[in-house]
């Protein structure tokens, strides 16, 4: 689970509200990976109401109450779901897969719970897997295809690649941002194997200011 996240939040609300002419956003979209499906009470009982404390910590900076919409999603990429083209006009390049956009919500889904299955990238090699999508909570009240479209387009903003990815972009900076802070740590226990100090390990690590809201590890 994630530490910290009301403070994690909070910090980007303040970014937020210091770069568009002091304004905090009407409506929070939140991707979370990596969780399985028996965790979601935990995430829905922590998580989500991390987050609604940092929109209360946030209020109170500005002086108002701010009680913005929130959606959280859940992503999944570890599953053994594959979807085959049932014609064979729609099958695409020599494997025959799904062409990218391809959406399933329906028969092979939850018949109650909001979740969807998503083929977001085109299958250059291989059988395309599709990402599973769960929606957890949903104060927007997003429609199935105005939900599905804001992912489907998500995935056609990844700075590294010039066509649509699996996943959405900012999951894919989320991992890329965890797996830079990884190097970072594997490097400091490396030049220091008999002197672990956890709160200067977080000095040495901090990321300079000038750099801390730019996507440098990307």
């Amino acid at each position: 689970m994630i530490i910290g996240l009301d403070n994690l939040v909070f910090n980007l609300f303040e970014a937020f509200y210091m770069t568009r002419e002091k304004t905090l956003p009407e409506n929070i979209i939140f991707f979370r990976d990596g969780v399985s499906e028996g965790q979601f009470k935990h995430v829905l009982g922590k998580e989500l109401l991390a987050i609604r404390e940092a929109c209360r910590m946030a209020g109170r900076k500005v002086g108002k109450e701010y009680r913005p919409s929130i959606t959280l999603v859940v992503v999944q990429k570890r599953h053994h779901t594959r979807i085959f083209a049932a014609n064979p006009a729609d099958r695409v390049g020599k494997s025959e897969n799904i062409p990218a956009g391809t959406v399933v919500d329906h028969s092979i889904t939850h018949p109650f719970e909001n979740e969807f299955f998503l083929c977001s990238h085109a299958g250059i090699q291989g059988t395309s897997k599709p990402a599973k999508y769960y929606v957890l909570h949903d104060d927007a009240e997003f429609s199935a295809d105005q939900l599905q479209c804001l992912v489907y387009n998500l995935c056609h903003t990844y700075a590294r690649c010039p066509r649509s990815v699996s996943i959405p972009s900012p999951v894919y900076y989320a991992h890329l941002a965890a797996f830079r802070a990884r190097s970072y740590v594997e490097r400091y226990l490396d030049m220091n194997p008999h002197n672990i100090n956890i709160p200067k390990m977080a000095e040495a690590l901090e990321i300079d200011t000038q750099y801390r809201r730019q996507l440098f590890y990307a």
